[in-house]
């Protein structure tokens, strides 16, 4: 489970951090709701997870999701760069959240 935690925290970051887009500076309430909820609880996942996942592994595996997805739904809905050298140092980035997964010693 606390994989499972980890995932939904960092699919929460890529949602949250696509939804501060939308809250044009937290004017705008209801995106404001929806971006400060999917922070709350992407963080309490977080949290989950760190009680049987190293805090380096879980931490840097939870911004690699997020990094990653914001970057690639950054090209999908606002026409961001999609330089091939973008999109190598995107996949390296989900190498490495995926190399910390399958060595990080932990089979929980």
């Amino acid at each position: 489970m606390p994989w499972l935690y980890l995932l939904l925290a960092g699919l929460l970051e890529i949602g949250w951090a696509i939804g501060l887009k939308y809250t044009n500076g937290f004017t705008k309430l209801w995106p404001s709701v929806g971006t400060a909820a999917a922070m709350a609880v992407s963080f309490f996942l977080l949290s989950l997870s760190l009680k049987t996942i190293p805090m380096g592994t879980a931490y840097a595996v939870w911004t690699g999701i997020g990094a990653a997805g914001t970057a690639f739904l950054g090209m999908m809905l606002f026409g961001e760069s999609r330089e091939v050298a973008r999109i190598v140092c995107l996949v390296m980035i989900v190498a490495g959240t995926v190399g910390l997964k399958l060595f990080s010693g932990k089979t929980a």
